[in-house]
This record gives structure tokens, C-alpha cells and sequence, in this order.
């Protein structure tokens, strides 16, 4: 079974014509039918250059001490500077072109079906594939919903269907012809489509809020940054960039910095610049990287894959991990934008490369690598894993120089940032991270899901590699599948976390695999039928079906289960009364010192200000400073007496407040124990607010 497209180029025909050297020039339709099918490759392209060449200059604004608004406007200047060469160059291409232009087709015919002993071998190879990845796919799904099914089973089945898949795709590789790698550039139409769709995922942004405890962090230190145009080395959430900052997060990544500089130049509030700017911007181009990864691998009807693929990601949420939850409404986190744009382009960039080896996708690997470290440290442990998978795929069929100038590109500069970060900075230490460990059957669970959906989301894992396009995509898939498969083993991941000592994001390994493409694959199987508008309308009963499991069995975007809220305006991505309660505190004329205010609203105090400086940002982050410190302790003892749940000592009280010179307690109204207790304490009632969230607030006398 040679499963290989066959590419016939025809010759260019000589023009017999004479003088018909220069042909007619493109009327305007056709000139606007091309810009519209080339502009998700130029959108998304030129946004990874971008973003890549500001995060070089943020890192060598170090060496300069640059301001971040200054490392901005340089930004600026240059962007412009590189689209008017690359708008010069398009143009001398488009003349060069026309001059000299052939006509090529490409001919996407189906190869002869072999015949003899060595088709029987690969055909029984297909049924064995398909019958141990159907095992893998029910039995992982299914062994999450309370059935005793060992994950030997599942991870057993998974690895053999990923080494049959792998061993089958190499064997047509070999055993067939060598085309010219060309796959179809995307229609206008297509590329409208996908336009389309893109500006309505933007819009959807602007409406669903999911307020994640992490967002203290990010969001937070784009807000210092933008109201005081500096770049925090040190802590800034517990103290004024004075004590040592979390290990677990060295100044590496740039978006938090890009918001920030953005913010403070355009003169915007940052979570403003974040969420009504950069969010729907991130979310168009995310849907973009999408489509083009669909359309590249799909072997037919990518804008039906594309379609179902935005589907998933919509109606597939609910989980912390699901995918679905890192799209929209986590998007303005680096991780976010790193899994739904960065791993796609990535796939894409790495099939273009090794098919036609030139120097311009060469350029968009390195740059897509340094935006990748731009987003989010992960990168440095995701990007390996994925490139490593595509690399031993290419070193199976020969590509070995090929494999390792890729994996050259797509490393050097995140282990590199990485490395110089931490001989500057010293020992990078996962302490304040979420270093609980999760095993295989846990991990496949917490992210490919359970039941149903996660039926499906096993087939498009090891059924994957089967239905992409035939030789680089099917073969690329396949290594991403058996990288997957020998992680998902018992006892890998546990081997993987002993020797590196990355617990803290080994449950984000499934994030190498590019599986809402692999899940939108499933509708392009080949239907045994009599008729292209009857495989047509299959494939349209395929998609249905899986758009219908996903509304049915899963947790959509927009529900209250997936820690959404649906508003009718566009807002920030913050609970609206602990927002307004915020504000309002920012508004007081408080005294110096710290603010004491329930953990919910010192959790939001700091994305809208940095002026308010709060004891207690996070208690998670206090792992960070030992949680037997007095330090820890401190603040712990306080944010239990503004919330309500502990009722200390006023003596006891009395000290963690000198400490940490609290200046102003704000509490809630129902807290009468607090309420009763500041006037003990030194502090004088100065302002109240009304219902809903009716509060308190008391300041240090004198």
C-alpha cells in the first residue's frame, strides 16, 4: 500500500508568439483575489517576524537599559523599515514574475494501488494499525469514566498503532516515486473563508471573561510596566522590585513587557491595551495559524476540517487543561497564544522546510522559535519534545541533514535565552509553579479528555498520521504520535520528571501534538462511494456528527463550568464586582503602607494598579519565600482575618500588621468579627461602600 500522492509538473509550453515576452497585466480582481488568498500567510508570517524582533530587542534592551517604551518605538521604526523592504521585494517579484511567468500545473492523482506479496503485507499492517488504535482510542476514553481498565491497555494499544502508523508511512515513502512537494496554495475563496471565521473568533473575545488566578501575575506585571516604564528584575507583587523575584519565572518572555510598552505609549490603562487590543489581534491570528496548518495537512476539504477544528475548541472546554480553555478565554496568557498559534505554525513551518528546504522557511523556524520563548519559558521544554518528534520522523526516510538544521533553528535561541538567563540570574527553581506531578493516564485525561470526546480525540491522535496528506504531513504526524505514544507509556513521564526535574509542566506534553487539526482530519477520511457529491455529503455527515458529540458530551467555551462569563459588552476579563471594588479602593485617600482586603480583591488589585501595594497578591506564590517564614506566615494570618475565616488574636494581629506596615484594612460588611476588631487595632473607619459588595474600609491612625 504506497499511500503517496503522485505530483506530475508540466512542462512550460513555449510561446510561439512573437514579442509576447510581456504578458497583459493582472486586472484588478485578480490582483485582489490573490492579496485575499495570501493574506492568512502574510498576516500571521509577518506577526511572528514582528513579535520575534521584539523580543530580540527586549532581551538586548538589557545591555542598554532601555526603557521599555523606547525599546517600543525602535520596534515601531523598524517594523516600518522591514514592510517597506519586503513590500519592495514583493513588488520586484510580482514583476519578475509576470515577465517570465510559466504555466505549471499540479496533478494531486491518486497513485496505482502495488500489487503482489508487498501490498498484502502493508495492508494487513493497515488493519492492525487501525484495529489497535481503535482499542487505544476506546479504552483511554473510557478508562477515565470509572470503568477498571488498567492503562496498560490503552498505552500498550496506542504505541503499537503509532510504531505501525510510522512504519507504514515510512515504507510508502520509500517505495514510492519522489514528486516535487507541492500542496495546493489555499483559493480565495478558502482563504476568505478562514478570514471570516478568524475576525468572528476575534470578536467573540471581546465577550467572554475567564478570570484565572495567574492573571495577577501576567496581566499584573504588564500593568507595573506601563505605569512605570520599567522592567521588573525582582519581585513586584509582594514588594517594590526589592525582593528576589520567583525562580520559576525568569524575565525571559516578552508579551508581558510588549503590553505593557504598548500601553504606556499609546497612553491606555494596560489591561485596557491587553484585552481590547492585543486579545482580539492574538485571537484573529491564532484562528489563522489554525487554518493554515488545517489546509496544509488536510488531504481534501480543509475548510470543512478547519471548520470542525474551531468547533472543538469552542464546544471542548470545561477542564483546566482542555485545550479549549487555553484558546479565547486564556489567550492573553503567553502559554495561551503558545499552544493555539505557536505549535500549529510550528507544524506548518517544519512541513514547508522539509519539503522544499528553502531559506524563508528556514527564517520563519528561527523567528516562530524566538516568539515561541517571547510567550512563555515552556517553550524551552514543548518546543524540543516537538521538533525532536519531527526530526527523528525526517531521519527515518534519510532527511538527516535536513533534521538537524531544523532542529538547529527551532532550539538554538530558546535553550540559548534560557541558559544566559540563568548564569545571569542564577538556579531556576520550579517551587512556586504547579509542581504536582500527574501521570500518563491522568495527563491523556486532563487534556485529549474522557468519554466520548475523548474517544475522539484518540482517533485523531493515532488515526492522525492516516488521513493527513500524504509523504511530510502524514510523516510528521506520525513522529508527533509516537513521541505522544512513548510518553503516554507508565512510568515515562515519571522517568522524565526524575531526571529533569520538570514535573511542573510534564502534563503539558500533549501540547506538542497539533490535535485540533488531527480532530478536524477525521471528517476528510475517504468514504467508499459511487460519487463525489455522495463522498461529499459523507464527509458533511462525518463533521456533523463530531460537532454533535462535542455539543453533547463536552463542556462548551461559554459555560459557567469552564469558569466563563458571557457578557453583552466587551469587558475586562475580571469578575465586574471585584473589578469596581478595586477602583474604588484606588480612589480612597488611603495613608502609606499596605492594603488588607479579602483574597479576592488583593488577587485583582494589582491588574488595575500598581500604586495599591497589597499584602497578599497570591498565597500560591508564597512557596516561593517558604511558607514557614514569618514572611509567609504574616500574610497568611491577615488574609484570613480580612476574609472572614479565622478570627486571631488582636495581639497577634497587632504584629503581623506593624510588620508588614499595613495602612489601610478594607473588609466586607458581613465580617463583623474584622469590622469590630480595627478600631483595637489602630485603625479608624474612613469610607464604606454600598451594596452589592458592601465594605468597610479603616485607615491607621496617626
Amino acid at each position: 500500500m504506497a499511500n503517496v500522492d503522485s505530483i506530475a509538473v508540466a512542462p512550460a509550453d513555449s510561446d510561439p508568439t512573437p514579442g509576447s515576452e510581456q504578458a497583459p497585466r493582472p486586472d484588478v480582481v485578480s490582483r485582489v483575489r490573490a492579496l485575499v488568498a495570501a493574506a492568512p500567510a502574510m498576516l500571521t508570517d509577518g506577526a511572528v517576524i514582528a513579535f520575534a524582533l521584539f523580543t530580540v530587542l527586549y532581551h538586548l534592551a538589557f545591555l542598554g537599559d532601555l526603557r521599555p517604551s523606547v525599546t517600543f518605538r525602535i520596534w515601531l521604526l523598524a517594523c516600518v523599515l522591514l514592510a517597506v523592504v519586503a513590500l519592495l521585494r514583493a513588488r520586484r517579484r510580482s514583476a519578475v514574475g509576470t515577465a517570465t511567468s510559466t504555466a505549471t500545473t499540479t496533478a494531486a492523482s491518486e497513485p496505482a494501488e502495488p500489487t503482489g506479496p508487498q501490498h498484502a503485507v502493508d495492508r494487513r499492517l493497515l488493519i492492525g494499525v487501525l484495529v489497535a488504535a481503535a482499542v487505544a482510542a476506546v479504552t483511554a476514553g473510557v478508562a477515565g469514566t470509572g470503568a477498571r481498565i488498567t492503562w496498560w491497555i490503552p498505552a500498550v494499544a496506542g504505541l503499537l498503532a503509532a510504531i505501525g502508523g510510522t512504519l507504514l508511512l515510512r515504507r510508502a515513502w520509500l517505495s514510492g516515486p519522489v514528486p516535487t512537494p507541492a500542496a495546493p496554495a489555499p483559493t480565495a475563496v478558502q482563504s476568505a473563508y478562514a478570514l471570516a471565521v478568524s475576525v468572528l473568533v476575534g470578536i467573540s473575545s471581546f465577550f467572554l471573561a475567564r478570570n484565572t488566578p495567574d492573571d495577577v501575575y501576567y496581566v499584573g506585571k504588564s500593568v507595573w510596566i506601563a505605569e512605570r516604564d520599567l522592567i521588573p528584575l525582582n519581585d513586584f507583587l509582594f514588594s517594590e522590585n526589592v525582593l528576589p523575584a520567583m525562580g520559576s519565572q525568569p524575565p525571559i518572555p516578552s508579551i508581558e513587557v510588549f503590553d505593557g510598552a504598548f500601553a504606556n505609549v499609546v497612553g491606555i490603562h494596560a489591561s485596557s491595551a491587553l484585552w481590547y487590543v492585543l486579545l482580539p489581534i492574538m485571537a484573529v491570528l491564532a484562528a489563522l495559524a489554525l487554518w493554515r496548518l488545517t489546509h496544509r495537512w488536510a488531504p481534501r476539504r480543509p475548510m470543512l476540517a478547519f471548520t470542525v477544528s474551531v468547533a472543538y475548541l469552542y464546544l471542548v472546554a470545561g477542564g483546566d487543561a482542555a485545550l479549549g480553555t487555553f484558546h479565547l478565554p486564556r489567550l492573553h496568557e503567553g502559554k495561551g497564544m503558545f499552544v493555539s498559534a505557536v505549535i500549529p505554525l510550528m507544524w506548518l513551518y517544519l512541513t514547508e522546510w522539509f519539503d522544499n528546504r528553502s531559506r524563508r522557511s528556514l527564517l520563519l523556524i528561527v523567528a516562530l522559535s524566538i516568539t515561541a520563548i517571547g510567550l512563555t519559558n515552556t517553550a524551552a521544554i514543548i518546543l524540543p519534545m516537538l521538533v525532536g518528534a519531527a526530526s527523528f520522523a525526517m531521519l527515518l526516510v534519510g532527511r538527516w541533514k535536513a533534521a538537524i538544521v531544523a532542529a538547529v533553528a527551532a532550539l538554538a535561541y530558546p535553550i540559548g535565552s534560557l541558559v544566559v538567563s540563568r548564569l545571569v540570574l542564577g538556579g531556576m527553581s520550579a517551587a512556586g509553579a504547579d509542581d504536582a506531578f500527574f501521570d500518563a493516564a491522568y495527563t491523556y485525561r486532563r487534556t485529549l479528555l474522557i468519554g466520548v470526546v475523548g474517544v475522539i480525540s484518540g482517533l485523531a491522535l493515532w488515526c492522525g498520521p492516516l488521513l493527513a496528506r500524504r509523504r511530510t504531513p502524514a510523516l510528521l504526524a506520525a513522529g508527533a504520535t509516537l513521541a505522544l505514544s512513548v510518553m503516554f507509556v507508565p512510568g515515562v513521564l515519571e522517568v522524565m520528571s526524575a531526571l529533569s526535574g520538570i514535573s511542573v509542566v510534564l502534563w503539558r506534553v500533549p501540547w506538542l501534538l497539533a490535535l485540533p487539526t488531527l480532530i478536524g482530519l477525521l471528517c476528510t477520511v475517504r468514504v467508499p462511494a459511487p460519487t463525489p457529491a455522495l463522498r461529499r455529503v459523507a464527509a458533511g455527515g462525518i463533521a456533523a456528527l463530531l460537532v454533535a458529540s462535542f455539543a453533547l458530551f463536552a463542556t462548551p467555551m461559554w459555560s459557567p463550568k469552564s469558569w466563563v462569563d458571557v457578557h453583552d459588552r466587551p469587558t475586562w476579563k475580571l469578575p465586574q464586582q471585584r473589578q469596581a471594588i478595586a477602583f474604588w479602593i484606588k480612589g480612597l485617600d488611603r495613608p502609606e503602607g499596605m492594603l488588607l482586603a479579602p483574597k479576592t480583591i488583593m488577587r485583582t488589585s494589582p491588574i488595575i494598579t500598581s500604586e495599591v501595594r497589597v499584602v497578599l497578591p497570591r498565597d500560591f506564590y508564597l512557596v516561593e519565600y517558604d511558607l514557614s517564614s514569618q514572611f509567609a506566615k504574616d500574610r497568611i494570618l491577615l488574609a484570613s482575618f480580612a476574609d472572614g475565616t479565622a478570627a486571631p488574636a488582636p495581639t497577634e494581629l497587632s504584629s503581623a500588621l506593624d510588620r508588614l506596615d499595613v495602612g489601610t484594612i478594607c473588609v466586607y460588611n458581613g465580617n463583623q468579627y474584622a469590622r469590630d476588631t480595627a478600631p483595637q487595632l489602630g485603625y479608624q473607619e474612613f469610607a464604606s461602600r454600598r451594596a452589592p459588595g458592601a465594605m468597610t474600609c479603616f485607615r491607621r491612625v496617626a
